[in-house]
């Protein structure tokens, strides 16, 4: 039988036989929170770019910010004084919290403190940037000269007839400052400037150098070919036919003379119940925040699991828990082989942090020592954990401090009484006399692991083990008669420390408890009357 390869290997081998020198690009508009949608590209960039360097190919990795492209609209995360500033470009509008240089810079940075947190490092462009400086001049003035032949493929790929004012080259009014309500009246190839008139009733000329920027579908294959790129992955909405990348590649072939890019179409990610997630209708997670709640080698898995072509759908609350909980079973697995041991190579990355403390007991620990984290650390060396990486285990405390705030349900939270809870009346005879011969066994016993409290707990159904035995003699019954439910005894063990009858995974529970603390607290327990 063949072996299966990752979907990231197969992307490598299709490039590899176009050449060995490699560029792989991903890109995106900063206009709004950058979220983990956003990031399946990137993610996916990063891997196709990790298998070409492992396969020997010279392969660069660069990430375009498009952020000279215009705000669209006051967005639902905007005051309405945004308003003045509709259809500028995002690299000319101020900052929303006045700390960044300007509008695009404010979604840009935490974005990119979060690929550094991935472990992703491409070289970024600022697309304003390349524009002042005039590397598009030469593709603005082809693709001026050649308005007509780019105006004949958008009509014969798209299917949709090209007014006779468009131009590939939107100018920046510098009445207005807006990019997208002016008309191009003249060029003048030798000077490198343009003519036009703005919908506000201004008129004038721009440089060619940051005076404006090419029209999207002819600003992608520019860049391809200015940049020599030769994969780039990119939405499924890009790839529709007669979209933008049909069009691009007869624009970089028969316009500026250059191959287009081996693609990677993906799927989108589904937020919960939400749909695809979108940062202008306000349904996203950022990856900034998606970064605060789970170890970043987590959220590079739920790429590397996932062909591109296929939808992944994600939710923060509970079944993130799941997810983890798979990524965990997966890295503790060993001599693993084939696919599960590629998918596993591509969601780790040089410095990001790993602890083998599971990040669902953490949840546990976290809630036990009431985030004190001296008291975790404690805890962390009771349960047999490695403790020498402090760095690593504050990094997952914090995420789970994140997550217990913004996305657990009520029924994850939980929070040890200090004193008796009044719930502890509501407890039946056996289940007192359960907890009073837990209490004692603990007592007499020494450091008790999870597994210890797991298996003790079971035992009281077993006739003749030791705490079977106390029970019956506290209840004054006979083995014979008495039946013992451990459900039931667990029940009583989460409502006489946390108030409730139901809670966290007993075993580590319990073992992140103080024992002593156990056994004073059961012993109260099975003689509490209200």
């Amino acid at each position: 039988m063949a072996e299966i390869k990752h979907w990231a290997e197969v992307v490598a081998d299709e490039a590899l036989a176009n050449g060995t020198k490699q560029k792989i690009s991903t890109g995106i508009t900063p206009s709004g929170h950058i979220h983990i949608g956003n990031m399946r590209e990137v993610v996916t960039a990063d891997a196709a770019y990790r298998m070409l360097v492992e396969k020997g190919a010279e392969t660069e990795f660069i990430y375009m910010a498009d952020n000279f492209d215009p705000l669209r609209k006051v967005y639902p995360f905007l005051p309405e004084s945004y308003a003045e500033h509709v259809g500028k470009p995002i690299s000319e509008i101020p900052c929303p919290c006045g700390e960044c240089d300007n509008y695009a810079e404010h979604f840009l940075k935490p974005f990119l403190e979060g690929l550094e947190k991935l472990g992703i490092h491409p070289e970024v462009y600022r697309a304003d940037q390349l524009y002042k400086s005039g590397k598009f001049v030469e593709a603005i003035k082809t693709a001026l000269i050649k308005r007509d032949d780019i105006a004949k493929i958008l009509k014969e790929v798209s299917g949709k007839d090209v007014a006779p004012e468009w131009s590939p080259f939107n100018p920046i009014c510098q009445e207005c400052g807006k990019i997208n309500t002016a008309v191009v009246t003249g060029f003048d190839a030798d000077a490198e400037t343009v003519d036009y008139d703005c919908s506000c009733g201004h008129k004038g000329t721009v440089p060619m150098a940051g005076g404006g920027k090419l029209t999207w579908r002819v600003d992608w294959p520019a860049k391809w070919k200015m940049m020599n790129v030769t994969v780039e992955p990119f939405g499924k909405d890009h790839a529709s036919r007669g979209g933008s990348y049909d069009t691009g590649k007869r624009i970089v072939r028969e316009i500026f003379g250059h191959e287009p890019p081996q693609p990677i179409v993906y799927e989108w990610i589904m937020l919960g119940k939400k749909g695809a997630m979108s940062s202008s209708t306000g349904v996203v997670v950022s990856i900034s925040d998606m970064l605060k709640v789970v170890p970043p080698e987590v959220l590079r898995y739920l790429i590397m699991r996932t062909k591109p072509e296929k939808h992944i759908k994600f939710d923060p609350a509970q079944p993130l828990l799941t997810l983890v909980d798979e990524y965990e079973r997966l890295n503790a697995k060993e001599d693993l082989e084939g696919l599960d041991k590629r998918v596993l190579e591509l969601s780790h990355a040089k410095g990001i942090c790993h602890t083998d403390i599971p990040f669902k007991h953490m949840t546990t620990i976290f809630q036990v020592a009431h985030g004190d984290f001296d008291k975790i650390m404690k805890i962390v060396e009771r349960a047999g954990y490695d403790t020498s990486n402090e760095k690593c285990i504050r990094e997952l405390s914090a995420n789970v401090s994140n997550w217990l705030e913004m996305y657990a349900p009520p029924f994850a939270k939980f929070s040890v009484k200090d004193e008796l809870p009044e719930q502890t009346a509501t407890l039946n005879d056996v289940q007192k006399a359960f907890l009073g011969a837990f209490a004692e066994i603990i007592e007499a016993s020494g450091e008790l692991t999870g597994e210890d409290y797991h298996n003790l707990v079971y035992s009281s159904k077993e006739a003749g083990s030791d705490l079977h035995t106390k029970i019956v003699e506290k209840l004054g019954a006979s083995e014979e008669e008495l039946e013992i439910n451990p459900k039931e005894m667990f029940k009583a063990i989460y409502t006489s420390v946390l108030g409730q009858q139901s809670g966290p995974k007993a075993g580590w529970f319990l073992s992140s408890i103080d024992q002593d603390f156990l056994a004073k607290r059961f012993s109260e327990a099975s003689t509490y009357r209200p």
